[in-house]
């Protein structure tokens, strides 16, 4: 199969490396000079230096060229990238079918992936999303991983499943793509979190309480949603929570982590040297949770802690100090 990854970030590389096992791969960047760079050194020094190109894998500037032939184009940029990416495509009366890895929520339309690509993409053209505990140093180095793709026709998600799966990095198909895409969304915000909870040194137990309610939180957003509370058991509900909420090499675990030490969050970001989707999905959560009427108390204290400069300890107060109820009312 020709695949085309647009996004030449880590994890649009690490995709790209991988699947270039078994496929022929175009990896497209806007950046003309890091494309210049990525061919001369056969890797991408900016993300991933250690990891190097396969003979399988090309890299472009030209947009046109990198999908003229391609039977699945890979979307794989922040979440603000998906729409003009999918505009683009759709310009190019690219028929190829799409994959995207963009997690959360459209900032200002609170609009889940699928429901931007169904304003820019054609009605008959495949798609669906892939996501799951992943760190993209670990994929391009070839260690173990498991991801779902999941899309709303049952039959494209298990024809790509099976198409793209590799000895390395084991696919699942899934119907649900709201829960799919709310997991991937939701717990970026709970990594935050998490980070701070570590930072704080709040303890093994206070975490193991936290990453349990917020996984309570997913479900609800997703239910509430359209979306199957199954799916928070799975790859892209618990597993990716587990991971971007304790893995040393996750973005939002690092927001969280500086946030516990005083710092507000433009000194945050310009730390961080690489996008944190949790950062601005946050808002777009919240806000959508109150238009559903639904309770999700430590995205609220997320926003809190990034939006309005709230003491992290008072925050702490306000959530253990909410009334008792059923854990059965997630």
């Amino acid at each position: 199969m020709k695949l085309a990854v647009l996004g030449a970030g880590s994890w649009g590389t690490a995709l790209a490396i991988r699947f270039a096992d078994q496929h022929q791969v175009t990896l497209w960047s806007r950046d003309a000079d890091q494309v210049t760079e990525m061919q001369a050194s056969g890797a991408n020094s900016r993300y991933l230096a250690n990891a190097a190109f396969p003979s399988t894998l090309s890299v472009t500037h030209d947009l046109s060229s990198a999908v003229k032939e391609a039977e699945m184009v890979l979307i794989v940029t922040p979440m603000s990238g998906l729409r003009s990416s999918l505009k683009a495509l759709h310009g190019m009366d690219c028929k190829a079918a799409v994959l995207w890895a963009c997690k959360g929520l459209e900032a200002g339309t609170m609009l889940l992936p699928h429901q931007v690509a169904a304003q820019e993409m054609s009605d008959d053209v495949p798609r669906g999303m892939l996501s799951g505990p992943s760190f993209a140093q670990e994929v391009a180095q070839g260690l173990p991983a498991a991801v779902t793709i999941a899309s709303n026709n049952a039959q494209f998600a298990r024809l790509t499943v099976t198409e793209l799966n590799t000895s390395v990095l084991r696919l699942y198909a899934s119907d649900d793509l709201i829960g799919v895409e709310i997991g991937a969304a939701v717990k970026n915000v709970i990594a935050i979190a998490a980070g701070v909870c570590d930072g704080l040194k709040l303890g093994l137990n206070a975490r193991a309480a936290l990453l349990t309610r917020g996984l309570a939180e997913m479900a609800r957003f997703a239910s509430a949603l359209g979306g199957k509370t199954e799916t928070m058991m799975g790859l892209a509900g618990i597993g990716d929570l587990m991971l971007t909420a304790t893995g040393d090499l996750s973005r939002n675990r690092r927001v969280g982590l500086l946030l516990a030490q005083g710092l507000n969050l433009d000194d945050i970001l310009k730390n961080l040297g690489h996008v944190a989707e949790g950062v601005p999905t946050a808002r777009e959560v919240l806000r959508q949770a109150a238009e559903l009427g639904i309770e999700m108390p430590i995205t609220a204290a997320v926003c809190k802690m990034l939006f309005d400069n709230m003491p992290v300890h008072d925050i702490l107060a306000d959530l253990m100090g909410r009334s008792p109820k059923m854990e059965s009312d997630i």
